[in-house]
Formats: structure tokens, sequence, C-alpha cells
């Protein structure tokens, strides 16, 4: 579950196999329930189904308060991350190694973890018992109440964007308590959604952007949807029809690498 806002009026809330040569960064080894969804995922997909999550995914919000929501909205420099909050050593170490496999899977995506001024992402790391509290501390309880009956989350992420619908800093807050497979879907849910595609859609059954789908890694169809948002010919505040001008290109160069990072053969 995921809320998402920008600085403003514009304001937006909605619900939350390697290349050779590189780091394996999965967690496949370890939590069983993530080794046994990707030995099912599927990994082949035309087009049509791509673009398809792509639209329905950079484009929208599902819970929306105001603001322009019909373009696309990107960092358009690097990502630095940083956490606050309980100190669980254990905890910064597995999101460190879920933004590792981010950047390592995103092509044109700068994003690292920092414990310097640089930061623009903060993840907030609290206790199940003080999340309802926490976010009536970023929303306001109105929102907040707002926010508990329409999505009841689990865990939260927001941006603020300028007015070239640049996302210029991002807040994920996510709960320690519910076991690794929990945080780690959260984790990655949540940091993938608050760099653009921030729509949840229930009628895409290959996404973690989908509700009813809990993946707890970076599957092969949500890198699809990100190197796409990141290639640098689609430019924050493009129009739909913007970006189906440059889709053709773009998708023969995202195909090579998504084929290339996860040892699949191109299509």
């Amino acid at each position: 579950m995921q809320a998402t806002f920008s600085r403003g009026l514009a304001i937006a809330l909605i619900a939350t196999a390697l290349c050779a040569g590189t780091v394996a960064y999965t967690f496949a080894a370890e939590i069983p329930a993530i080794a046994k969804r990707q030995r099912a995922e599927k990994k082949t997909f035309t087009d049509s189904e791509i673009l398809d999550g792509f639209f329905k995914t950079a484009f929208g919000a599902e819970y929306h308060l105001a603001g322009r929501v019909d373009r696309i909205r990107k960092y358009s420099g690097p990502v630095r991350v940083t956490t606050d909050g309980v100190k669980r050593a254990d905890r910064k170490a597995q999101l460190a190694r879920v933004i590792a496999d981010i950047a390592h899977r995103v092509q044109h995506l700068d994003i690292t973890m920092t414990d310097g001024a640089d930061a623009n992402v903060t993840v907030h790391l609290v206790r199940d018992r003080d999340l309802n509290r926490t976010i009536a501390k970023f929303y306001g309880a109105k929102r907040a109440r707002e926010i508990r009956k329409s999505l009841d989350p689990q865990c939260l992420s927001g941006f603020s964007k300028n007015d070239r619908l640049e996302i210029e800093r991002s807040d994920v807050i996510l709960s320690i308590d519910n076991g690794d497979f929990t945080f780690l879907d959260c984790a990655y849910e949540e940091l993938l959604q608050s760099l653009g595609p921030i729509n949840d859609t229930d009628s895409v059954s290959w996404t973690m952007f989908n509700d009813d789908v809990h993946m707890g890694y970076f599957d092969v169809y949500d890198q699809y949807l990100l190197n796409i948002l990141y290639d640098p010919r689609i430019k924050a505040g493009m129009t739909v029809s913007e970006v189906k001008a440059v889709l053709p290109q773009v998708m023969i160069d995202v195909r090579a690498w998504v084929a290339k990072v996860n040892g699949l053969p191109l299509e």
C-alpha cells in the first residue's frame, strides 16, 4: 500500500537469474516464499502486455486528491537513499541490498544509499504499533484517517514534485515487525513506486503494483516498467501521446537490457 503526494496543490495518494560477471542481489536462497515465487515467475511478455502495465501505472493515481496525474513523473537526477527511525542493522542491511538490486536492474537510474546531506529519499523504519502515528505525522490526522479507511496500508511512500513534474523528494514508511518477506515486499514496492509509477492496478496480474500480488523481489515484468520509465527519452512531464512517439526504439533497448541482466534469451 502506498500514499503519494506532491508539493503545493498537486496531491495524490495511492494504496501501496542474472547477468554473467555481475553480483547477484537476491533473497531467494534465504526466504523460501521468494524462491517459490521466482520458480513460478512468468518472464516472457509481449510488447502489448508490457505497455499495458506501463501506461496503467506510470499515469494516473489510485487515490487522487488534487493535481495533475496525466503526465510522467520521475526523478531527473541521482537518487540518494537514507534511513531514519528504529535502529535495526538487519533491516538496514536488507534495504541496502534492495537498493543495490534496483540499481543493478534499471539501466539509467542512478540510485544508491547515502548517509549524507545529499539524500532525497528517506526510508522511515517504524514499529508496527507506531505506523498510524507516523502516517498522521506526515499527512495530518484527517488525511491519515482517510488513508487508513481507503487503503488500510501496511507501508506507505510519498513524493514531492516540481512544476516540471520532476520528483524532488520521497519519503517511504516501512514497518520492521512483520517478518522478512513482508518487509522486503513492502520495501521493493514502495521504493519503486516512489520513483514514479504510483498508480496501483488490479487489471495487470504480473506487477507488484497490484495489491493482490506480493513478490518480495524485483520481478522481470516490473523491471520492464521501470526501465521504460527511466530511459532518457522518457521525460518528466510527457503526455501519453508524447511517450508513444518514442516507445518503439525505447522498447528495443529495454528488451535488450532486461534480457541481459536476467540471463534471458533476447526475444
